[in-house]
């Protein structure tokens, strides 16, 4: 497509060189050269703790200073609205654990039949300590789509929070967050939003999603192994967690447990440049958001592109195929599985042939379930910004093999 060379994009990644054909990008991508050149520079220093004395302690702000204005570009938030964690389910326990610490008996809460288990086990227990009463967002099987009416029933005027996910990470679906917050809005209830599989495929807005709090994943989209937490400043100011006395009191700090990786948030920063870098899609001049704007948007048709080719490919297998991801609106990624064999088969046959497809559940638990698959694994098929089309072909013949054999 005209404006974004895959080939070139490629060139960036060391591991592309093995020859694999990656398809487990839902799981974690492969890293460009510059992240993992971020990573070493920041590491080997000179680096101290943060401070304004020295090189070791500005190299440490730096760091710190870099990832929250890439962030707030990545999420469209103020910079002092990004909070740093380990992971999204880290960052869901320890600032839920601060949004649920009002709940009270005779509240509710909305957790969704559809999201990975990181955006409904924290609130399981946090309502079950706070004794909250749990309601369910539900999608349809058939076809993938949440159950409007499920959201009407689900919300009520006792809700407190709802979390959904901005697409799920095993069929792609991505649910209408907007309506859903807008009725959430509504009833005075706040609405958490996981992102991790969303923003590996689409540009984000907080704002426009209705996110009060909105958990992406930089690893999932070329970065570090991390998580950031974008929400308003003054929302964050009215929540209290546990920290220790000396620690700082601001925000985002306050929510930040002991001294921070600044070689990982380093190469986190380093995957927005990356993206927002994509060739020939702003001119130079852009803001970094205006950039990642043009560069999601040649993600997005190439991605789509290839999504349909394979989609074609798989039709042409006729019933020994079953494709569970059927949403009008969703990701690159595709759930699998094939009657009468096994997922887990199908995935060591493309293994060993250099496609790496991984089959699971993949911590998807609520939605799996709820498939009520035979198998007891899906075959789960993911694209990525360096996905080409040589990929694609490989995987293809590698299921007419598979299925042959």
């Amino acid at each position: 497509m005209p404006g974004f060379d895959v080939g070139q994009f490629r060139a960036q990644f060391p591991s592309l060189t093995s020859g694999l054909a990656h398809f487990d990008g839902p799981g974690g991508t492969q890293t460009p050269y510059a992240v993992g050149a971020a990573v070493a520079a920041t590491l080997t220093g000179p680096l101290s703790n943060r401070g304004t004395t020295g090189v070791s302690e500005t190299n440490a702000e730096a760091a710190v200073a870099g990832f929250r204005a890439a962030y707030a570009d990545f999420l469209g938030v103020p910079e002092r609205g990004v909070v740093y964690g380990r992971s999204a389910t880290a960052l869901t326990f320890d600032v839920g654990r601060a949004v649920a610490a009002s709940w009270r008996p005779g509240d509710e809460i909305v957790v969704s039949r559809l999201d990975h288990d990181a955006n409904v086990r924290p609130w399981l227990i946090f309502a079950e300590r706070a004794g909250v009463t749990v309601r369910w967002l539900d999608f349809d099987p058939a076809t993938s789509e949440i159950i409007w009416e499920s959201v009407e029933s689900a919300i009520t005027e006792r809700t407190r929070l709802v979390a959904v996910t901005g697409a799920s990470n095993l069929i792609g679906t991505i649910p209408p967050v907007a309506a859903i917050a807008a009725r959430a809005h509504a009833v005075g209830a706040l609405v958490w939003v996981d992102g991790v599989h969303f923003a590996a495929h689409h540009l984000v807005d907080v704002g426009a999603l209705g996110a009060d709090f909105f958990v992406c994943s930089p690893y999932k989209f070329l970065g570090t192994h991390c998580a950031a937490l974008g929400a308003a400043p003054e929302l964050l100011e009215t929540l209290r967690p546990d920290k220790l006395l000396p620690s700082s009191n601001d925000v985002p700090e306050r929510f930040e447990l002991g001294t921070l990786p600044y070689e990982v948030m380093a190469g986190a920063t380093a995957a927005v440049d990356v993206l927002a870098g994509l060739g020939g899609q702003a001119p130079e001049s852009a803001g970094r958001r205006e950039r990642l704007a043009a560069s999601w948007a040649a993600l997005h048709a190439h991605e789509s592109r290839l999504r349909s080719i394979i989609e074609a490919g798989l039709a042409e297998f006729g019933d020994r195929v079953v494709v569970h991801s059927r949403a009008a609106q969703r990701t690159p990624t595709l759930l699998l599985t094939f009657p009468g064999r096994r997922s887990w088969d199908a995935y060591q046959f493309l293994s060993a042939r250099g496609i790496q497809a991984p089959a699971g559940s993949f911590y998807a638990y609520e939605p799996f379930t709820r498939l009520a698959l035979a198998d007891t694994h899906g075959l789960r098929v993911g694209l990525a910004p360096y996905t080409d089309d040589s990929d694609v072909q490989r995987l293809v013949e590698g299921l007419r093999a598979f299925l042959a054999s």
